[in-house]
């Protein structure tokens, strides 16, 4: 598992619509052959932020995208439910631990002041 994507800053003007929150988004992509049941991983932000997955399996060699806003969560793309921007434009991290609290990747941008 790896996070192969990152859309931190949402394209056009960021109005807090639940279009703009949904246009900032974290990929993650099965690295694997096999299916992999993300319930109980977690992605966070470099502030804390942190989106917890739910019984969400992900086929081998699949990519999800997280969200920020609302949605319906599918087998492609899952929704945190947020209001607010999470991922910093300018700089930030996003890890991605297991169930287990392991880290399993990180990604970074920018420069955190």
């Amino acid at each position: 598992m790896e996070i192969s994507r990152v859309q931190a800053d949402s394209p056009g003007r960021e109005d807090h619509s639940n279009r703009s929150l949904n246009n900032e988004w974290v990929e993650i992509r099965n690295t694997t052959r096999q299916p992999v049941n993300l319930r109980g991983w977690t992605l966070r932000d470099a502030d804390g932020n942190r989106y917890r997955f739910h019984d969400i399996r992900i086929a081998g060699r699949a990519t999800i995208r997280v969200h920020t806003g609302t949605g319906r969560d599918s087998r492609t793309d899952v929704f945190q439910g947020k209001r607010e921007y999470i991922w910093g434009n300018r700089a930030d991290t996003a890890t991605l631990r297991d169930d287990r609290g392991r880290t399993v990747d990180t990604d970074s941008w920018g420069r955190r002041r």
